[in-house]
């Protein structure tokens, strides 16, 4: 009778440790701005590196740290060659638009269509990019499969979405990162998406519910202001409704963001590999808000800068004239265009650093904190495989404006 050697017990789940130090980050994203700023936006590809750097290097699983092998020289190459793809098409949109200007809002329907296409195809080709650039263990992640074929179901699946007035949105997201996981590996070890659009709905079925109360409650008070006391109600019911929403909004987009975290980081596996998340729906509540409060105070220091330039220069030019032609003689004013394109310039890239210390490396901590992985031990032996992506996918995404992390 031959000996079988008994398998060892299963490890118990690992969790994810993120160790960056966010005064470490707040300074790299803070000198990433002073560069953008001298360099007129073309340190921003050096930037994204450093980012992800600090965030992949400071990600450890088992005692073991991520790295990303990715250069800012590649995504300013990727992105000058997507320009030069962009670029054409949008002059021959420009010089059709001036041949045919009446036709000009028809046009603009296909154009709008081949956009969002150059769109999926980017997002898809970057997180390919990504991918090939991250390694654990001294071991690839990998990627293949076709851009193209992915921008062709994320269309008709959205043209689906907006038919059902949303409500196929869930099973959009779930068949599109079903797609992308299942031509996802981690060296020989393919990966896999088992979220189901069910799911999604089923924990947040309220949320779609939220727009159509929040119109229907908005329309009954404006109803009901126009049969009580005409117009001067109308305009406080209005305002009231404005700041209801305006308040339940980073709420409810906060929510959704914590349930669909949750649910895509439940649904992804890399063979016997899976991850599993409790991230509470009110995880981001807090950051959100922070965002708002800081874009608040950014814009009224920003408001009393550029009020005391035009002061400044009014009071330099003297009482010559007045109203119109005090306006028109500021206009031409170019040292005061100047230092108020500047202060926008800085208000922008201020913006920029906040958003990216709250909703980029806060955000990423806070998910995090949430996830344990099980089944580690079936990537002990896994086998090097897959080549390096190109960065053209990347710089389709920051040329269209749907780069991510």
């Amino acid at each position: 009778m031959s000996y079988v050697p008994e398998q060892p017990p299963p490890l118990p789940p690992l969790p994810a440790l993120f160790s960056g130090a966010r005064r470490e980050f707040f300074k790299l994203a803070s000198r990433g701005a002073a560069l953008e700023l001298i360099t007129l936006g073309f340190y921003r590809f050096w930037l994204a590196t450093d980012i992800r750097r600090h965030l992949w290097v400071n990600t450890a699983v088992d005692g073991d740290a991520a790295e990303y092998t990715g250069r800012g020289k590649e995504l300013l190459i990727g992105f000058l060659f997507a320009m030069a793809i962009l670029v054409p098409i949008y002059l021959a949109y420009f010089a059709v638009g001036v041949e045919a200007e009446r036709y000009q809002g028809f046009a603009s329907v296909p154009l709008v269509i081949a956009f969002y296409a150059f769109g999926q195809f980017a997002i898809y080709r970057a997180r390919r990019y990504r991918l090939t650039r991250t390694v654990w263990r001294g071991v690839r992640f990998w990627m293949d499969g076709s851009g193209w074929a992915y921008a062709g179901r994320a269309m008709l699946w959205t043209l689906l979405a907006v038919v059902t007035l949303g409500l196929a949105w869930p099973w959009r997201e779930a068949a599109l990162e079903r797609y992308k996981m299942q031509h996802s590996f981690y060296g020989d070890l393919r990966g896999d998406f088992e979220g189901r659009g069910w799911e999604f709905f089923k924990r947040a079925w309220y949320l779609w519910l939220a727009p159509p109360a929040a119109a229907g409650a908005v329309a009954l008070l404006m109803h009901l202001a126009f049969n009580s006391g005409g117009w001067p109600s109308a305009s406080v019911a209005g305002t009231f409704s404005a700041i209801i929403l305006l308040v339940l909004a980073p709420f409810l987009f906060a929510h959704f963001k914590a349930v669909e975290w949750r649910w895509w980081l439940s649904g992804i596996r890399f063979g016997e590999v899976r991850l599993e998340s409790t991230l509470p729906g009110d995880a981001f509540y807090a950051l959100y808000w922070k965002v708002i409060a800081w874009f608040v105070l950014l814009s009224i220091a920003s408001t009393i800068y550029f009020s005391a330039v035009i002061a400044v220069t009014a009071r330099l030019l003297g009482p010559d004239g007045g109203g119109l032609q005090q306006m028109q003689s500021l206009s031409n004013q170019i040292p005061m265009l100047v230092a108020i394109g500047l202060g926008y310039i800085i208000w922008i890239l201020a913006l920029n650093v906040v958003m990216r210390l709250y909703l980029v490396r806060d955000i990423w901590a806070t998910v995090l904190d949430s996830v344990q992985v099980h089944g580690i031990e079936a990537m002990a032996n896994v086998a090097a495989k897959g080549d390096l992506a190109s960065a053209l996918g990347e710089g389709f995404a920051d040329g269209l404006d749907v780069a991510g992390f």
